[in-house]
Protein backbone atom coordinates (compact mmCIF):
# COMPACT_ATOMS: atom_id res chain seq x y z
CA UNK A 1 0.00 0.00 0.00
CA UNK A 2 2.76 2.30 0.99
CA UNK A 3 5.65 3.09 -1.42
CA UNK A 4 7.91 5.43 -2.49
CA UNK A 5 8.20 8.86 -0.91
CA UNK A 6 5.32 9.84 1.70
CA UNK A 7 5.48 13.30 3.29
CA UNK A 8 5.11 13.65 7.42
CA UNK A 9 3.48 16.86 7.25
CA UNK A 10 4.07 19.53 8.97
CA UNK A 11 0.69 20.93 10.74
CA UNK A 12 0.62 24.64 9.86
CA UNK A 13 -0.15 27.45 12.50
CA UNK A 14 -1.09 31.01 12.71
CA UNK A 15 -1.44 33.10 15.68
CA UNK A 16 -1.70 30.34 17.72
CA UNK A 17 -4.43 28.53 16.03
CA UNK A 18 -4.36 25.50 13.05
CA UNK A 19 -4.07 27.15 9.87
CA UNK A 20 -6.91 24.97 8.23
CA UNK A 21 -6.50 27.27 4.66
CA UNK A 22 -2.65 26.60 4.80
CA UNK A 23 -3.29 22.81 5.79
CA UNK A 24 -5.55 22.45 2.46
CA UNK A 25 -3.70 24.69 -0.16
CA UNK A 26 -0.05 22.58 1.72
CA UNK A 27 -1.72 18.88 0.83
CA UNK A 28 -3.10 20.22 -2.70
CA UNK A 29 -0.11 21.42 -3.15
CA UNK A 30 2.08 17.70 -2.11
CA UNK A 31 -0.33 15.89 -4.44
CA UNK A 32 0.65 18.41 -7.34
CA UNK A 33 4.54 17.55 -6.63
CA UNK A 34 3.84 13.91 -7.19
CA UNK A 35 3.95 12.75 -3.63
CA UNK A 36 3.58 9.26 -2.99
CA UNK A 37 1.72 9.20 0.53
CA UNK A 38 1.19 11.67 3.32
CA UNK A 39 0.95 11.10 7.02
CA UNK A 40 -0.73 13.94 9.10
CA UNK A 41 -0.26 14.37 12.79
CA UNK A 42 3.08 12.57 12.86
CA UNK A 43 5.91 13.78 15.04
CA UNK A 44 6.54 16.01 12.34
CA UNK A 45 2.92 17.51 12.80
CA UNK A 46 3.45 18.33 16.76
CA UNK A 47 1.33 15.82 17.35
CA UNK A 48 2.42 15.93 21.48
CA UNK A 49 0.72 19.36 21.32
CA UNK A 50 -2.49 19.68 19.23
CA UNK A 51 -5.45 19.56 21.21
CA UNK A 52 -8.00 16.15 20.75
CA UNK A 53 -10.09 17.81 18.22
CA UNK A 54 -6.71 19.65 16.94
CA UNK A 55 -5.48 16.06 16.01
CA UNK A 56 -8.71 14.66 14.39
CA UNK A 57 -9.18 17.73 12.57
CA UNK A 58 -5.78 17.27 10.68
CA UNK A 59 -6.38 14.02 9.56
CA UNK A 60 -10.22 14.78 8.49
CA UNK A 61 -8.76 17.80 6.24
CA UNK A 62 -5.99 15.92 4.96
CA UNK A 63 -8.33 12.88 3.91
CA UNK A 64 -10.87 15.57 2.37
CA UNK A 65 -7.96 17.18 0.20
CA UNK A 66 -6.33 13.78 -0.83
CA UNK A 67 -9.83 12.93 -2.18
CA UNK A 68 -8.02 9.35 -2.62
CA UNK A 69 -5.41 10.48 -4.83
CA UNK A 70 -2.74 9.23 -3.13
CA UNK A 71 -3.00 7.23 0.88
CA UNK A 72 -2.94 8.84 3.85
CA UNK A 73 -1.38 7.02 6.71
CA UNK A 74 -2.69 8.76 10.12
CA UNK A 75 -0.76 9.42 13.14
CA UNK A 76 -2.83 7.69 15.77
CA UNK A 77 0.03 6.41 18.56
CA UNK A 78 0.05 6.94 22.13
CA UNK A 79 1.40 5.37 25.08
CA UNK A 80 -1.81 5.06 25.83
CA UNK A 81 -3.64 2.34 24.12
CA UNK A 82 -7.14 3.01 24.60
CA UNK A 83 -6.68 6.36 23.51
CA UNK A 84 -4.44 4.85 20.59
CA UNK A 85 -7.49 3.29 19.64
CA UNK A 86 -9.65 6.02 19.78
CA UNK A 87 -7.65 8.06 17.19
CA UNK A 88 -7.70 4.86 15.22
CA UNK A 89 -11.21 4.46 14.99
CA UNK A 90 -11.60 8.19 14.15
CA UNK A 91 -9.44 8.01 11.32
CA UNK A 92 -11.53 5.39 10.04
CA UNK A 93 -14.02 7.00 10.09
CA UNK A 94 -12.80 10.31 8.00
CA UNK A 95 -11.51 7.79 5.25
CA UNK A 96 -8.26 7.19 5.69
CA UNK A 97 -6.03 3.89 4.29
CA UNK A 98 -4.05 3.40 7.55
CA UNK A 99 -3.04 4.43 10.86
CA UNK A 100 0.94 5.16 12.16
CA UNK A 101 1.28 3.90 15.86
CA UNK A 102 4.80 4.65 17.63
CA UNK A 103 5.89 2.64 20.45
CA UNK A 104 5.37 3.40 24.11
CA UNK A 105 7.23 6.40 24.98
CA UNK A 106 7.54 7.28 28.78
CA UNK A 107 5.96 4.00 29.85
CA UNK A 108 9.37 1.86 28.70
CA UNK A 109 7.99 -0.99 28.58
CA UNK A 110 9.71 -4.14 27.46
CA UNK A 111 8.95 -6.81 24.71
CA UNK A 112 6.38 -8.23 26.01
CA UNK A 113 4.43 -5.18 26.48
CA UNK A 114 5.04 -3.38 23.60
CA UNK A 115 3.34 -6.96 21.76
CA UNK A 116 0.42 -6.62 24.21
CA UNK A 117 0.22 -2.68 23.49
CA UNK A 118 -0.01 -3.32 19.50
CA UNK A 119 -2.02 -6.54 19.54
CA UNK A 120 -4.60 -4.51 21.46
CA UNK A 121 -4.82 -1.60 19.08
CA UNK A 122 -4.34 -3.94 16.61
CA UNK A 123 -7.71 -6.47 18.04
CA UNK A 124 -9.98 -2.93 19.10
CA UNK A 125 -9.71 -1.38 15.53
CA UNK A 126 -10.16 -1.40 11.50
CA UNK A 127 -7.53 0.26 9.38
CA UNK A 128 -3.90 -1.41 8.89
CA UNK A 129 -1.19 -0.67 11.02
CA UNK A 130 2.54 0.52 10.66
CA UNK A 131 4.26 0.51 13.40
CA UNK A 132 6.76 3.29 13.69
CA UNK A 133 9.65 2.56 15.48
CA UNK A 134 11.93 5.13 17.09
CA UNK A 135 14.10 4.26 20.21
CA UNK A 136 15.76 7.42 19.86
CA UNK A 137 12.44 9.42 20.81
CA UNK A 138 9.82 6.78 22.52
CA UNK A 139 13.71 5.03 24.59
CA UNK A 140 12.51 1.34 24.08
CA UNK A 141 12.09 0.01 20.25
CA UNK A 142 10.58 -3.10 18.74
CA UNK A 143 12.95 -6.03 18.69
CA UNK A 144 13.68 -7.66 15.22
CA UNK A 145 11.84 -10.58 16.47
CA UNK A 146 9.13 -8.83 18.42
CA UNK A 147 8.37 -6.57 15.00
CA UNK A 148 8.24 -10.43 13.10
CA UNK A 149 5.53 -11.30 15.75
CA UNK A 150 3.36 -8.43 15.39
CA UNK A 151 3.58 -9.22 11.39
CA UNK A 152 1.80 -12.34 12.20
CA UNK A 153 -1.27 -10.15 13.21
CA UNK A 154 -3.90 -9.71 9.64
CA UNK A 155 -3.97 -5.84 9.58
CA UNK A 156 -0.02 -5.03 10.85
CA UNK A 157 1.12 -4.46 7.25
CA UNK A 158 4.31 -2.51 7.84
CA UNK A 159 6.79 -0.41 10.09
CA UNK A 160 8.10 3.07 9.57
CA UNK A 161 11.87 2.17 10.88
CA UNK A 162 13.87 5.05 12.42
CA UNK A 163 16.37 3.09 14.20
CA UNK A 164 19.60 3.90 12.15
CA UNK A 165 20.12 0.20 12.00
CA UNK A 166 20.61 -0.24 8.64
CA UNK A 167 20.49 -4.14 9.37
CA UNK A 168 16.71 -3.89 9.99
CA UNK A 169 15.23 -4.72 7.16
CA UNK A 170 17.85 -7.30 6.17
CA UNK A 171 16.76 -9.07 9.08
CA UNK A 172 13.73 -8.78 9.25
CA UNK A 173 12.92 -10.04 6.00
CA UNK A 174 14.59 -13.34 6.75
CA UNK A 175 11.28 -13.74 9.53
CA UNK A 176 8.47 -12.55 7.68
CA UNK A 177 6.92 -14.32 5.05
CA UNK A 178 4.21 -11.88 4.03
CA UNK A 179 3.65 -8.59 1.75
CA UNK A 180 5.10 -5.83 4.05
CA UNK A 181 5.61 -2.17 3.54
CA UNK A 182 9.72 -1.50 5.09
CA UNK A 183 9.51 2.82 5.26
CA UNK A 184 12.68 4.45 6.36
CA UNK A 185 12.30 7.69 8.96
CA UNK A 186 15.30 9.30 8.18
CA UNK A 187 16.06 10.99 5.03
CA UNK A 188 19.51 10.64 4.69
CA UNK A 189 19.73 6.88 5.33
CA UNK A 190 16.87 6.51 3.19
CA UNK A 191 18.46 5.11 -0.46
CA UNK A 192 20.91 2.54 2.22
CA UNK A 193 17.91 1.30 3.63
CA UNK A 194 16.46 0.53 0.35
CA UNK A 195 18.95 -0.96 -0.66
CA UNK A 196 18.67 -3.48 2.29
CA UNK A 197 14.78 -3.93 1.30
CA UNK A 198 13.14 -0.94 2.06
CA UNK A 199 10.89 0.49 -0.24
CA UNK A 200 10.21 3.66 0.57
CA UNK A 201 10.37 6.83 3.32
CA UNK A 202 8.42 8.52 5.35
CA UNK A 203 9.94 11.90 5.01
CA UNK A 204 10.51 15.35 6.49
CA UNK A 205 12.50 17.01 3.23
CA UNK A 206 9.51 16.24 0.54
CA UNK A 207 7.86 19.27 2.81
CA UNK A 208 10.41 21.40 1.22
CA UNK A 209 11.69 19.77 -1.71
CA UNK A 210 9.07 16.82 -3.03
CA UNK A 211 9.49 16.59 -6.05
CA UNK A 212 13.43 15.56 -6.06
CA UNK A 213 12.42 12.92 -2.70
CA UNK A 214 9.80 11.49 -5.24
CA UNK A 215 12.49 11.58 -7.80
CA UNK A 216 14.88 9.84 -5.64
CA UNK A 217 12.94 7.24 -4.07
CA UNK A 218 11.60 6.33 -8.16
CA UNK A 219 15.21 5.56 -9.16
CA UNK A 220 15.57 3.41 -5.95
CA UNK A 221 12.39 1.30 -7.16
CA UNK A 222 13.91 0.85 -10.39
CA UNK A 223 16.99 -0.23 -9.07
CA UNK A 224 19.47 3.00 -10.15
CA UNK A 225 21.48 3.41 -7.29
CA UNK A 226 24.24 4.56 -8.15
CA UNK A 227 21.70 8.07 -9.29
CA UNK A 228 20.38 7.48 -6.33
CA UNK A 229 23.19 8.01 -4.34
CA UNK A 230 23.92 11.25 -6.54
CA UNK A 231 20.77 12.83 -5.78
CA UNK A 232 21.42 12.11 -2.15
CA UNK A 233 24.24 13.70 -1.99
CA UNK A 234 22.78 16.82 -3.65
CA UNK A 235 19.95 16.88 -0.89
CA UNK A 236 22.25 16.39 1.68
CA UNK A 237 22.56 19.55 3.02
CA UNK A 238 19.13 20.49 3.11
CA UNK A 239 18.24 16.94 5.16
CA UNK A 240 21.13 17.96 7.99
CA UNK A 241 20.34 21.96 7.32
CA UNK A 242 16.60 21.30 8.05
CA UNK A 243 17.20 19.26 11.30
CA UNK A 244 20.35 21.97 12.59
CA UNK A 245 17.26 22.60 15.08
CA UNK A 246 14.76 21.08 16.59
CA UNK A 247 12.24 19.58 14.15
CA UNK A 248 9.62 20.69 12.81
CA UNK A 249 11.00 24.41 13.07
CA UNK A 250 13.39 23.91 9.99
CA UNK A 251 11.15 22.86 7.72
CA UNK A 252 8.69 24.97 8.65
CA UNK A 253 10.93 28.08 8.11
CA UNK A 254 11.81 26.52 4.57
CA UNK A 255 7.98 26.28 4.32
CA UNK A 256 7.45 30.16 4.97
CA UNK A 257 10.36 30.99 2.49
CA UNK A 258 7.73 28.63 -0.34
CA UNK A 259 4.66 30.99 0.83
CA UNK A 260 2.88 27.82 2.13
CA UNK A 261 2.95 28.35 5.57
CA UNK A 262 3.93 30.47 8.57
CA UNK A 263 7.31 29.25 10.83
CA UNK A 264 5.48 28.99 13.70
CA UNK A 265 5.18 25.92 16.05
CA UNK A 266 4.49 25.47 19.39
CA UNK A 267 6.26 24.88 22.32
CA UNK A 268 8.66 23.69 23.37
CA UNK A 269 9.52 24.02 20.13
CA UNK A 270 10.87 27.70 19.39
CA UNK A 271 12.03 29.73 16.50
CA UNK A 272 14.77 28.72 14.72
CA UNK A 273 17.88 31.39 15.40
CA UNK A 274 18.97 33.70 12.63
CA UNK A 275 22.29 31.80 11.26
CA UNK A 276 19.99 28.48 11.21
CA UNK A 277 17.51 30.66 9.23
CA UNK A 278 20.35 31.90 6.70
CA UNK A 279 21.88 28.46 6.42
CA UNK A 280 18.69 26.92 5.30
CA UNK A 281 17.79 29.81 2.99
CA UNK A 282 20.93 29.79 1.14
CA UNK A 283 20.51 25.78 0.94
CA UNK A 284 17.26 26.03 -0.83
CA UNK A 285 18.82 28.87 -3.11
CA UNK A 286 21.57 26.81 -4.43
CA UNK A 287 19.32 24.00 -4.87
CA UNK A 288 16.68 26.46 -7.10
CA UNK A 289 13.76 25.71 -4.34
CA UNK A 290 13.10 29.35 -4.04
Amino acid sequence: MFYGAITALITPFRNGQLDEGALRNIVRWQIDQGINGLVPVGTTGESPTLSEHEHKRVIEITVQETNKAVPVLAGAGSNNPVEAVNYSEFAYQAGADATLHVAGYYNRPNQTGLYEHFKYVHDNSKLPIVLYNIPPRSVVGLEVNTLARLAELPRVIGVKDATGDLTRPIRERALINKPFNYLSGDDITTVAYNVGGGNGCISVTSNVAPKQVVELQRLCREGKYVEAAQLQDKLFSLHNALFIEPNPAGPKYAMSLLGLCTEECRLPMVPLQDSTKATIRRIMEELDLI
